[in-house]
């Protein structure tokens, strides 16, 4: 009797084994790493979020034609315009307003009169620099009304820094 019980014993412990070597095949190997590095990525900790930086605050100032000339985008500088004595960052929209854009014409400069007219040409925006400002005389109810709707999307969408005046004016 001690023989059987020994051989069954003995089948036991082979059987064992050969299920622990069964086991650990190459792809079961395989499995079990693919499904720690799953767990692990799906458990770690993720980075914090960072809030975007805010843009540096602006000084509200009066400009002059002179002095709102060189905000036009180039030497990285931040873009602005004139509409209706309001100066806005337009900056925001460089693509549209500065350098190489389709209203460049306009950046660094009074644009009431180009936009009330939907005109790029030179000529509607104020030579001389150190002159008066315009003071849209000439234009009809159509072109002021178009003004307005500019300016109220200028509202909208930009930050008002300043404000224009005539040269010697404060």
């Amino acid at each position: 009797m001690d023989y059987v019980q020994e051989r069954m014993v003995q089948g036991a412990a082979k059987e064992t084994a050969d299920l622990y070597a069964g086991f650990a095949t190459p792809l079961n190997l395989i499995l079990v790493v693919v499904t720690l590095y799953t767990t692990y990525l799906l458990y770690k900790p993720s980075p914090p979020a960072t809030l975007p930086r805010e843009p540096p605050a602006v000084v509200f100032r009066t400009f002059t034609p002179r002095t709102l000339f060189p905000y036009n985008g180039t030497n990285n500088m931040p873009v602005y315009m004139a509409v209706r004595g309001r100066v806005f960052d337009v900056t925001s929209g460089r693509n549209f307003y500065g350098p190489g854009g389709p209203y460049e014409n306009f950046a660094g400069r009074d644009a009431s009169r180009g936009l009330a007219c939907h005109s790029f040409d030179e000529d509607m925006l104020t030579k001389d620099l150190d002159g008066p400002l315009d003071t849209l005389q000439g234009l009809g109810d159509e072109e002021m009304e178009s003004l307005q709707g500019w300016e109220e999307r200028f509202l909208s969408k930009y930050l008002v820094v300043g404000k224009l005046v005539a040269q010697g004016e404060k």
